[in-house]
């Protein structure tokens, strides 16, 4: 008996020192989240989604972002790496090779593309598929989690590192850099400005608990920006009397707010990626306790959970749409492209590019 109980107290001791001492990669910081209010008020929640339908990708996964060209034709950022060219007739090929993960992608007035490649950085793709690299590093200091891109009218180009310490390469990919750094907020996303013409890229923002999805407003006078880990979005203005501000547009999301697009007649879409998680809330102020969770394993730790929910707002932050599924047929959902006669959206999950005909939300 007494062995057993000497042998249950070593194994008791190692077990308290492994989730005690055991090295991890997070440093949590404490912070007060907002009061969850849920799927209330402009959140209530409906089955518009359910409608959806999906555009299959001829064996590529996880349409994280799309843009559209003159012609009509859609460009998907996909999971393999692969920018990938959907016409209304035909089937999906692949316009181009990235080399990375890339992430939001935006059309330029010739014609090319600007991508967030999340291992790459900033990338150009011309009308023929050739891939450039335009921003690898500020400074001397590599981009480690390139994640949004939005160009102006201006040849500037904008993007988001959504983290410095969690690189999408160095810790098995982008959303297991994001679940660490969420989990950390440690204020490690920046958005930046890219000139083209002069090559300079300057930091506009710090200290962002991973900054995600950016857009451009119509009248080129500020940036709507997704700031993920404080569920938040902020207007950052780039031109006017307030340039260089910044401010919180839009506060106390019920999820992960991530891309961010121009819609028409003045909206943004903002999709949320998935819903808030009551165990990072609880504990958002109990950062030893956060550093436990990620000494749990893998299968117990906080994840994200399923949903499919994307917004339109205004420019002044009011919801003017809100597009649920609560079967969430196509989950984490990243964002919308709004057409005339449709939506399409973006996720990091499946074979398909979902979309809704716009007849079906009236």
């Amino acid at each position: 008996m007494q062995r057993a109980l000497l042998a249950f107290g070593a194994l008791a001791g190692v077990v308290a020192v492994y989730f005690l001492a055991w090295p991890v990669p997070v440093d949590p910081v404490a912070w007060s989240p907002p009061a969850d209010e849920g799927l209330t008020g402009a959140y209530s929640p409906n089955e518009i989604l359910a409608l959806a339908r999906g555009i299959d990708l001829g064996g590529h996964t996880g349409p994280e972002d799309v843009a559209i060209d003159g012609d009509g034709a859609l460009y998907a950022s996909v999971l393999e790496g692969a920018i990938v060219r959907i016409r209304r007739r035909g089937n999906p090929v692949v316009f181009a090779e990235t080399g990375g993960r890339p992430l939001g992608i935006d059309a330029l007035p010739d014609g090319a593309f600007v991508v967030a490649n999340a291992v790459l950085g900033l990338q150009r793709v011309e009308t023929d598929g050739r891939v450039s690299v335009l921003v690898d590093r500020t400074g001397d200091v590599p981009l480690r989690y390139t994640n949004g891109v939005a160009a102006a009218a201006s040849g500037r180009i904008y993007l988001t590192e959504a983290s410095t310490k969690f690189g999408a390469a160095e810790y098995g990919g982008t959303l297991e850099a994001s679940l660490l750094d969420i989990l950390e907020h440690g204020g490690h996303g920046r958005l930046l400005e890219h000139d083209p013409a002069t090559g300079v890229t300057r930091l506009l923002l710090d200290r962002l608990n991973f900054a995600n999805g950016v857009a451009v407003s119509e009248n080129q006078q500020y940036l709507l920006l997704a700031e993920t880990g404080s569920y938040r979005i902020l207007r950052y203005w780039i031109a006017g009397p307030r340039r260089g501000a910044s401010e919180v547009l839009l506060d106390n999301l019920p999820g992960f707010p991530d891309n961010v697009d121009n819609g028409l007649n003045g909206r943004y879409w903002i999709g949320l990626v998935a819903p808030r998680n009551r165990l990072l809330d609880r504990y958002a102020g109990r950062p030893f306790l956060r550093k436990l969770m990620q000494r749990l394993p893998p299968a117990l730790r906080p994840e994200p959970g399923r949903s499919s929910h994307v917004i339109a707002i205004d420019g002044d932050g009011q919801v003017l749409m809100n597009l649920q599924d609560p079967d969430a047929r196509f989950p984490l959902l990243t964002g919308t492209l709004e057409l005339p006669d449709r939506l399409i959206l973006t996720t990091l999950d499946g074979p398909v590019l979902p979309w809704i005909d716009k007849n079906d939300l009236l």
